[in-house]
């Protein structure tokens, strides 16, 4: 199985995606990390809880860069929705 995105590729974030909603389980959208605010990430939402804070996967399962390692993210640190990426 091949990453949906490699380095380099670009992509289309809608950042009102989520100004009067949550995001949604299934969702790839790009957040700021936990702990390196000048770190973006993006991931695929796994969960979601009850005030809106995701719980964030990446593709590969031994990824130490999303919730598995730092938890849930706060609704406030997800800058946007991928809409699409486009590929070098």
């Amino acid at each position: 199985m091949f990453p949906i995105l490699k380095p380099g590729d670009e992509v289309l974030v809608d950042t009102k995606a989520y100004h009067h909603c949550a995001p949604e389980i299934g969702d790839m959208v790009v957040a700021e990390h936990p702990h390196r605010q000048e770190l973006k990430i993006i991931k695929w939402v796994a969960f979601v809880d009850e005030k809106g804070d995701c719980f964030l996967v990446g593709e590969n399962k031994e990824e130490s860069t999303d919730s598995r390692s730092f938890g849930l993210v706060n609704r406030k640190r997800i800058i946007g929705k991928v809409k699409s990426k486009f590929p070098t």
